[in-house]
């Protein structure tokens, strides 16, 4: 059977064909990937700018006519945390489903969270214990920690990379007081994720799961060997690498 999974985020347009048959590994077929940045257009008012709802449709009916084109029999469309925070979201969605000649299942921001630790703990396993995972998006931070299939805690907060170089950072490279307000405004964000996060047992892993990390791990130098042939990157690594003004070195 050939099903095709369309996420939506805050970055990309992203479709993966695969063939599934029960008890058996999905084998991939395809990938068609756009990339938008939505949050490039986010109006004052918290809305998605006509501009970018209608490079948004095009995204998803490019979409869909690959999906059509690869014979894909049952197509799930989600999106996250650009078109579920955005002020004028009902629209948005109703022009995507209308696009697509379907429903869009838009996530919150916790199941979010709780699916992408389910995808880590299946791709490390049940002997990597207790882990920590941080998935940086465009739009939102997703976080969640434990030991089990699903996460004991789960928790997503409108920290994304994208949203926060709009709102803090529009100087390239920032000043040091532009990265110090972010920095403020971040910890002050965190602070109930961090009493939530305390209680956990310390974890064995840290896992970081988005593009943002795998870029900041590339930048800061070659990886060491890792658990189950997964990269592995030191955190003093970027912290030797990102000045205190936020300038790369």
């Amino acid at each position: 059977m050939r099903l095709g999974v369309l996420d939506i985020g805050s970055n990309t347009v992203h479709l993966l064909v695969a063939d599934v048959h029960p008890g058996g590994r999905p084998l991939a077929a395809t990938s068609e990937r756009t990339v938008l940045r939505l949050m490039r257009y986010l109006e004052p008012d918290g809305s998605i700018s006509e501009t970018g709802v209608r490079a948004l449709v095009d995204a998803v009916t490019q979409a869909r006519e690959v999906a059509q084109a690869e014979n894909v029999v049952e197509l799930l469309a989600t999106a996250t945390s650009a078109v579920r925070e955005a002020t004028n979201g009902e629209d948005v969605i109703a022009r995507i489903e209308a696009a697509l000649g379907q429903e869009l299942q838009v996530l919150g921001g916790e199941s979010e969270a709780r699916f992408t630790f389910l995808a880590v703990r299946r791709w490390f396993g049940w002997s990597a214990g207790q882990i920590m995972l941080f998935d940086i998006g465009g739009g939102s931070l997703e976080l969640a920690a434990g030991s089990d299939e699903l996460p004991d805690v789960a928790a997503s907060v409108p920290l994304g990379a994208g949203r926060m170089t709009v709102e803090f950072l529009p100087h390239d490279p920032p000043g040091e007081d532009a990265v110090e307000t972010l920095r403020a405004h971040a910890r002050g964000v965190l602070a109930p994720v961090t009493d939530l996060m305390r209680d956990q047992p310390a974890p064995h892993h840290v896992v970081g799961s988005s593009k943002a990390i795998r870029s900041l791990a590339k930048l800061a130098g070659y990886p060491v060997a890792g658990w189950n042939g997964a990269e592995r990157h030191r955190r003093g690594d970027v912290g030797e690498f990102v000045r205190p003004g936020g300038q790369l070195q």
